[in-house]
């Protein structure tokens, strides 16, 4: 077998060059003049790099907080002011293949009316003795039957798991909103850097958007660092209080940009009713609403 310091370097090397295909490393061990020196012309196949990352996440993850923590030594991170902040990473799973309860409803109650249809043609197609058509309707009728079954498992999947969403190929992936009202399934890939050189010093990836985001990431940065107390920034998606007093509560400095006003709509928040409205009494630390 090969000795595991051959498939970190390759893991390195492939990171410091934006190689994150296996079979791409594979390539560049046989052909890449650097990778050869790099490798003492030793070339693993490319399952064999697959295996050493699914197998060793632990380490690798450790080796992380090990250059983060030379990072500081070598006084390149201060671990003052962090700023967060998450990229949204498309998964393989296609929207089609995303479910949740309400899509599922909608597919079983499109199968009871396409069948109940099927069978109401079976009956007139009775008197018309046409076999032809008789066994396509029923072919049909056992599909639909055949993706009755299967939508029933992906419901009583997301009853057993308590998770809103099921996805059949990425089982990990999410719906998450990427951009305004435009959704897809997703990775979230969240990231904490230092302030003094742009530096990395904490990521990890999530199946959910920023809102519940933040104490997690920002307290693997202060463990990464080994800080008391830092000064966390974040923008306006990360606006949670139930986040931010856990941040406080770990002795993180917390500055978040203010979301938006909410819009007024008849599901929504009222004009006379805004934030805004609210009359706040410092001394009795109430507030009164517009009713009085």
């Amino acid at each position: 077998s090969f000795d595991t310091k051959v498939f970190l370097k390759i893991y390195l090397y492939g990171y410091l060059n934006g190689i994150r295909s296996s079979r791409r490393l594979e390539k560049e061990c046989l052909r890449n003049i650097e990778l050869q020196w790099l490798l003492e012309t030793i070339c693993p196949n490319y399952h064999s790099i697959v295996d050493f990352r699914g197998d060793n996440p632990k380490a690798l993850k450790q080796l992380f907080k090990l250059f983060v923590s030379f990072l500081k030594d070598a006084e390149l991170i201060t671990g003052e002011t962090i700023a967060i902040d998450g990229t949204k990473s498309r998964a393989h799973n296609g929207k089609k293949s995303n479910f949740n309860q309400k899509k599922i409803d909608k597919h079983l109650a499109f199968i009871e009316a396409k069948t109940q249809e099927y069978l109401t043609a079976l009956d007139q197609n009775d008197t018309q003795e046409n076999s032809t058509t008789v066994t396509n309707i029923q072919q049909k009728i056992e599909r639909l039957k055949q993706n009755k079954i299967n939508y029933e498992l992906l419901e009583e999947q997301l009853k057993a798991t308590g998770e809103p969403q099921v996805s059949t190929t990425d089982p990990d992936a999410r719906a998450l909103l990427v951009q305004g009202q435009v959704v897809e399934v997703s990775y979230n890939i969240q990231s904490a850097v230092d302030d003094k050189h742009n530096l990395v010093v904490a990521t990890h990836t999530i199946n959910r958007n920023d809102k519940n985001a933040l104490s997690a990431i920002a307290s693997e940065a202060k463990k990464n660092l080994n800080l008391e107390t830092f000064t966390v920034l974040v923008d306006k998606g990360y606006h949670n209080g139930r986040e931010i007093a856990i941040c406080k509560d770990n002795n993180v400095t917390t500055i978040v940009a203010q979301p938006d006003q909410g819009k007024s709509n008849e599901n929504g928040t009222q004009p006379e009713y805004f934030v805004t409205k609210f009359i706040y009494n410092k001394e009795e630390n109430t507030y009164t609403c517009p009713q009085g």
